[in-house]
């Protein structure tokens, strides 16, 4: 069955993988979802409308049935809702014709005299006036409405959506023509999500807390749902683990700082107290514990069934792991601490590379999760003039299945990877990690000088920059328009190691 989907117009690049993922979340692929097989190939199929944009927020998807284009919908954070198309057209005369000849067996059936109705006028890239909302719900006369008219709790929902021509200021490229749409609605969104969530409003908050809308984006892209387990082992303040338990998934989080995971800023503000607040269950434990010395046993394999977190890369805050830096130029030998000290001790912590960590987090995905589990990050990317293509990590356990842009500054931007786990963790694999980090190790100087995010984002971009001269990205010289398929401004991946993460190495004039 094909439904119109409409978006919120943002996040553009996050619409549709979040979708799919949904898609496979409610069994739209066969199967019980988040299954194994074929997960690399699982995608719906789309189209766009006659003469619009691919960041248009108007989409025709097929699914399986109305059921899970309802259950996609009530969960998404993107989707506006999903319509069946009744008729569309680029004039009022055009879109009377459409909803003409429209079958009538699917067209009575929600028509009848025992039925409460409701029609809405919406509209994008233009306001419509109640007065005119009025004019244009009574042109729809030559529809056969039997039934009573409720606006609080009607049985059916339709839709008359209006598109204007579109100039220069309204978000999107041109479109050659308008487009009316007029449709049933089959499910919509519930926005009240994100209000009840919202950071400024939550009781324990860090300089990195995750945005609501986002975390909840992440949770839909690692498939949380009842009896599953998801795993952040970069927890901070929780808020990744908030939207997880939101839809029912057990948690489970680490920090490397024992003060963010235990303390908090008090009994009644800490990591606990957040899901308190929300009355979510509580994680199954959160531990202190360091992502490139993992605690866990030799024989532990295959626990979670999603890895879902926001890696520190050194932008706002940098990444930690333990040693401390006189341990790891070996000028100290392994210190013990004195039992009267170690209930109070803060471990000594030394700078951890964005190449190091990358490394650590695929190859601990690759051992702990399930068999078509999910890992889902963030990774940052500089925004160059002369290169397009970003090159994402790589590992041979996982398969990538979506990769979003989240444009931060002209000079920095972030992609939300989805991964899943496709291939067996085997010892030939175990091997070549404990090799990379024997590298890193040795090497541990090196890889914090060739992966300064911070120097890239913040130095300036050239020398003429530098003096004083006006900069390239002048703000009148912006185009209104500023979409991803639009941007003039190429993607260029950070410089990281060519073991088990395969990324593009980088000379430019920031000194990477």
């Amino acid at each position: 069955m094909w439904f119109l989907c409409v978006f919120y117009h943002r996040l553009l690049d996050y619409r549709r993988p979040e979708v799919d993922s949904l898609a496979e979340l409610f069994g739209a692929f066969g199967g019980d979802g988040g299954g194994e097989e074929s997960a690399s190939t699982r995608s719906l199929e789309w189209k766009l409308p006659e003469n619009h944009h691919i960041d248009s927020p108007f989409h025709f998807v097929s699914l399986p049935s109305e059921e899970i284009a309802r259950n996609i919908a009530n969960r998404s954070i993107l989707v506006k809702g999903f319509y069946e198309l009744w008729g569309q057209g680029s004039s009022y005369e055009e879109l009377e014709k459409a909803i003409k000849d429209f079958p009538d067996e699917r067209k009575l059936p929600y028509l009848t005299s025992d039925s409460t109705f409701r029609i809405t006028v919406d509209s994008f890239g233009k306001v419509i006036s109640f007065q005119e909302q009025n004019e244009r719900i009574q042109g729809l006369s030559y529809i056969p409405f039997m039934g009573r008219v409720d606006l609080r709790n009607p049985e059916h929902r339709f839709w008359l959506i209006e598109t204007d021509d579109y100039g220069s200021n309204n978000g999107l490229p041109p479109v050659v023509q308008r487009t009316i749409f007029f449709g049933r609605e089959v499910g919509a969104a519930d926005r009240k999500l994100l209000p009840t969530y919202q950071l400024k409003s939550r009781r324990y908050l860090g300089p990195t807390a995750m945005d609501a809308e986002m975390a909840f984006l992440m949770a839909n892209q690692g498939l949380a749902q009842p009896g599953k387990l998801v795993y952040d082992p970069f927890v901070g303040t929780g808020s990744i683990l908030v939207a997880a338990a939101h839809f029912g998934a057990m948690t489970m989080g680490a920090d490397i700082d024992i003060r963010v995971v235990r303390d908090g800023r008090g009994p009644n503000c800490n990591v606990w107290s957040n899901f308190e607040q929300y009355n979510l269950p509580m994680p199954i434990s959160l531990l202190r514990a360091d992502n490139n010395l993992p605690p866990w046993r030799s024989s532990l394999k295959e626990v979670f069934d999603a890895i879902i977190c926001d890696p520190p890369y050194g932008v706002r805050a940098g990444g930690r792991k333990s040693g401390g830096r006189k341990l790891l130029r070996g000028t100290v030998d392994p210190y013990t601490v004195p039992e009267e000290k170690r209930l109070d001790h803060i471990p000594s912590t030394a700078p951890y590379s964005l190449a190091e960590c990358m490394h650590d987090l695929l190859d601990l995905s690759a051992k702990m999760l399930v068999m078509g589990g999910r890992l889902v990050f963030f990774f940052p990317v500089v925004r160059e003039d002369g290169l397009t293509n970003a090159q994402f990590p790589e590992h041979p356990c996982f398969t990538l299945i979506a990769s979003c842009e989240q444009i931060l500054s002209l000079r920095y931007s972030r992609y939300l990877l989805t991964m899943v786990k496709t291939g067996a963790y085997t010892e030939e694999i175990e091997e070549s990690a404990q090799k990379m980090h024997l590298e890193f190790k040795e090497n541990h100087l090196k890889w914090l000088e060739d992966g300064n995010l911070h120097s890239a984002v913040f130095s300036p971009a050239d020398s003429q920059e530098a003096l004083g001269a006006k900069s390239k990205f002048d703000r009148d010289s912006k185009p209104k328009y500023r979409g991803k398929y639009a941007s003039m401004l190429p993607v260029v991946p950070l410089p990281v190691d060519s073991g088990l993460i395969k990324l593009a190495y980088l000379q430019s004039n920031c000194l990477l």
